[in-house]
């Protein structure tokens, strides 16, 4: 297999780990797993993660894209468009624009570069419905950037155990432990580590559905957690990523 030394991830919540708990107060997620698979198959790895929460597309490539361009690693992960999607205006091409120039930026210094396409969320939050067709164009541009950069891509969008609500967290907008452990799984299969497999995509075991009343209580039990502090956080111009810093600003060896 290739040799990874340095492998950088920029990015959003979804790359900062958001929400599989580290144990420790923090957050652990697919990235941090993808390195610690690293790891184990080569001993060690110099690992980076700049992603911060709540970042557009076009504040992570302003903001991390040069400092990871600096590190010049030889592994690179760029999954960014959630924030996007969510904002009152979204426009592709500008998405697009943006997740290519990365993906171009760090390819030319000899990475290679991972991301991935967002599943369809209506199973999990089926106010998404309204999304469907920006998360259809946001996908559509993650492919052709990728088509044109080079960057390996995993079109998770493509397969139904994606939207399986039991691999996302209470939030329904950020995977949980169970979730970020398959994307891991499921980056390290594309970059070809040894004995991974494509187990990833999988469904999970049937379940019995779910009865009216259990529906009602979920949903108006979202709302309430998530959906209104958001609201009322959007309302007043502040994101989630205030105050927040990079989990591991600098390149760090992973043993």
């Amino acid at each position: 297999m290739k040799r990874f030394e340095r492998y950088v991830a920029i990015g959003d919540s979804t790359s900062e780990g958001l929400d599989d708990p580290d144990g420790r107060g923090g957050y652990r997620g697919w990235a941090n797993r993808l390195a610690e698979r690293l790891a184990a198959e080569q001993g060690s790895v110099l690992y980076a993660n700049l992603a911060i929460r709540g970042r557009t597309t076009r504040q992570i490539r302003e903001q991390q894209l040069e400092r990871a361009v600096a590190m010049r690693p030889d592994l690179a992960t760029v999954v960014a468009g959630t924030n996007d999607v969510l904002r009152r205006r979204f426009d592709p091409m500008t998405f697009g624009a943006d997740l290519e120039a990365m993906q171009q930026a760090l390819v030319n210094v000899g990475a290679t570069v991972l991301t991935f396409t967002l599943p369809d969320l209506t199973p999990v939050m089926p106010f998404a419905r309204v999304l469907g067709n920006r998360v259809a164009q946001l996908n559509e541009a993650i492919r052709g950037a990728c088509a044109r950069s080079g960057a390996i891509l995993c079109d998770f969008a493509a397969h139904s155990v994606s939207s399986d609500p039991r691999l996302w967290s209470d939030d329904r907008l950020h995977a949980n432990s169970v979730g970020h452990a398959r994307i891991a799984e499921a980056l390290a299969f594309h970059v070809g580590l040894p004995g991974t497999s494509d187990a990833w995509k999988e469904p999970l075991p049937d379940r019995p559905p779910a009865t009216f009343g259990d529906f009602v209580r979920a949903e108006l039990g979202w709302t309430r957690r998530h959906l209104l502090p958001w609201m009322w956080r959007h309302l007043q111009g502040r994101s989630s990523g205030d105050g927040v810093r990079e989990k591991f600003p600098e390149l760090t060896r992973i043993t």
